[in-house]
């Protein structure tokens, strides 16, 4: 497994291969976005609520999330605010509940950069596999390391249940640790690296791969570690019983 572009193009590797990694420069000239003009939302992961369902009784995430739907050839619309729900084969720790996260705030979602940021990636996606419509969850997640350990991926390798995944660092500051794994769903060949630079963006196709990231450390105060996790799928949202 490689996470080198074939032919220079992203979907064409994450159609063969299922994953690939773009740096900062390449996320913004898919997305047809400024990088500045993403690095003005970075503030914002600074106002990020605790999350309080985690299963293991740590309190090193904070987080919101919005849901949104993009049509062939229409602008991103966002939905009215719904909870997270994964099914447990997908989440074996968090999976089966209702997770009722705060929304995204409207800093952010009425920012230019936001709308490229996701409808670049909706292209992307349906580049590699054409879709009429994508319904997409968002999740702005800070991991930090106050009480010693910040665990980004407390569930383990896993699978989320969707068709693609992108994760995306936004701020690494004074931690060690947090090595992103891929490995593929069906087979042993995987890939290990650690994303430091700030909008570099992992794609994933959530049926070839699984993934899962290393738990984080103090390497000076106030450690933390940002990202902006982003799903795709065809078949609508994830709910009980759907």
């Amino acid at each position: 497994m490689k996470l080198s572009r074939s032919n220079g193009d992203a979907a064409t590797t994450l159609h063969e291969v299922g994953c690939v990694l773009l740096q900062p420069d390449e996320l913004a000239a898919e997305c047809r976005v400024e990088l500045a003009d993403l690095g003005k939302l970075a503030p914002t992961w600074n106002q990020l609520p605790r999350d309080a369902y985690l299963r293991d009784g740590g309190r090193y995430r904070s987080r919101r999330h919005s849901c949104f739907i993009q049509e062939q050839g229409n602008g991103l619309q966002l939905v009215p605010h719904r909870a997270h729900w994964q099914p447990t084969e997908y989440n074996a720790l968090h999976g089966g509940m209702e997770r009722w996260f705060e929304p995204m705030t409207a800093e952010v979602l009425q920012a230019p950069a936001w709308n490229q940021l996701i409808s670049g990636l909706a292209r992307l996606f349906a580049r590699a596999r054409p879709v009429p419509r994508w319904y997409i969850e968002a999740h702005q997640f800070r991991i930090d390391t106050a009480e010693g350990i910040g665990r980004p991926t407390p569930e383990g390798a896993h699978r989320d249940g969707v068709d693609y995944v992108a994760v995306i660092l936004v701020n690494r500051f004074n931690v060690r640790g947090g090595e992103t794994r891929v490995f593929e769903a069906e087979g042993t060949s995987g890939v290990r690296f650690t994303m430091s630079a700030p909008w570099s963006a992992l794609l994933l196709d959530d049926a070839k791969v699984i993934h899962e990231t290393t738990p984080i450390q103090n390497d000076g105060p106030g450690g933390v570690r940002d990202t902006l996790v982003v799903t795709f799928r065809e078949r609508g949202f994830q709910a009980p019983g759907a």
